[in-house]
């Protein structure tokens, strides 16, 4: 019968809990530095450098060596493979940098997106072949939590059930294995900004997506207080005539949130989505700001978003690894006060603050 079924055994529900919850510690988010070789490549581009492995290896050591104060700012990192065995110049491992800083390292686990036949254009995740031997080695190599990825888009006829389903059921089952090998699941179904879509469409297929998403964790018995949440904020098209208002995005992403996810999940950490650093912090404190029931902690997990000014500070030059720190510490500093409804717009200065930061069709 289907009520025939258990739950992690209670140590394991205690450490996933806890991961968990000190991942959503109250004004402390996550820095997504997962770039696949290949993006890292375009954003190394961007200020003239050459994609090889010791440049994305200075840039990621510029970032974990960071001031202490950035642990006050930030929780968890996701972490690349190649970047979770790389070391800074003096020997020291990364994940003993994070570690120092009170920063709990976390991995990319899926290995990208692929099309799913029969569909318009739409995709599915792969990489769940060897996902439990990876789980498992990632735990001893000191990751506590995972990220995976799915992709929906809107369209006319999309997302369409077939691409819900599939992707929901693989991420119940990423967040399974995960699970079973101590690993806190970051599920991550991202509805894209692409389209010319209103704010209202967006919201109803944001809801209806994460319907199918918590329907597929509840089949395959995750573990929802061992689990976090990664969506996009609900945002009109990037393609629409008329821009919305943060208090518009506000109202719009927690009434989704209010309609589909359960109080167990302890945070939301969202994605940014291709949002200016600026707005995605605006957009992040207007969500914390609306008055509603919000049992669940809402906080960040941004890439370009905490990223963008401080590529444009270093430029690749060792002398600016100061000054491009700085600009980490101020964006962390401005999202640690959005997720808690305190940051005023505009009173945190950045060198690429309102710089668009848009990627049609972005993948990683």
């Amino acid at each position: 019968m289907t009520t025939y079924f258990s739950y992690p055994d209670p140590c394991l529900q205690d450490e996933l809990r806890r991961i968990a919850n000190a991942i959503v510690a109250p004004g402390k988010g996550i820095l997504a530095a997962d770039e696949s070789v290949g993006t890292m490549g375009k954003r190394l581009q961007g200020i003239g450098l050459e994609n090889t492995e010791d440049n994305r290896r200075k840039y990621r050591q510029l970032l974990f060596t960071t001031d202490k104060k950035i642990g006050e700012y930030i929780s968890g990192v996701i972490l690349f493979h190649e970047t979770l065995y790389q070391k800074t110049d003096d020997g020291t491992p990364f994940v003993e940098l994070l570690k120092e800083r009170g920063i709990i390292p976390g991995i990319k686990v899926d290995t990208g997106v692929v099309p799913l036949m029969g569909s318009e254009e739409e995709g599915t995740t792969q990489g769940l072949d060897d996902l439990g031997k990876r789980c498992a080695q990632y735990k001893k190599d000191g990751c506590h939590f995972a990220k995976w990825r799915s992709v929906l888009k809107i369209g006319k006829n999309t997302p369409s059930y077939q691409a819900m389903l599939e992707n929901a059921n693989v991420l119940a089952r990423y967040a399974s294995i995960c699970q079973m090998n101590g690993l806190v699941p970051i599920v991550e179904p991202e509805v894209l900004p692409d389209g010319e879509h209103d704010l209202e469409r967006a919201q109803k297929v944001t809801e209806i997506v994460l319907a199918f998403v918590y329907k597929a964790l509840s089949d395959h018995h995750i573990f929802l207080e061992g689990t976090l949440l990664k969506p996009n904020m609900v945002t009109g098209g990037m393609g629409y005539s008329c821009k919305f208002s943060a208090a518009d995005i506000g109202k719009a992403t927690v009434t989704a949130l209010q309609r589909t996810v359960p109080a167990a999940v302890p945070g939301v950490t969202f994605l940014s989505g291709g949002q200016s650093e600026e707005e995605a912090t605006v957009n992040l404190d207007a969500i914390n700001k609306y008055e509603g029931k919000k049992p669940w902690a809402l906080t960040f997990s941004y890439g370009r978003a905490l990223q963008a000014s401080v590529l444009k500070a270093w430029a690749g030059k060792n002398e600016n690894i100061g000054a491009a720190q700085q600009e980490l510490l101020k964006r962390a500093k401005a999202n640690s006060l959005a997720c808690q409804g305190k940051y005023a717009a505009g009173s945190i200065q950045s060198s690429a603050g309102g710089q668009g930061l848009f990627v049609k069709n972005h993948a990683y």
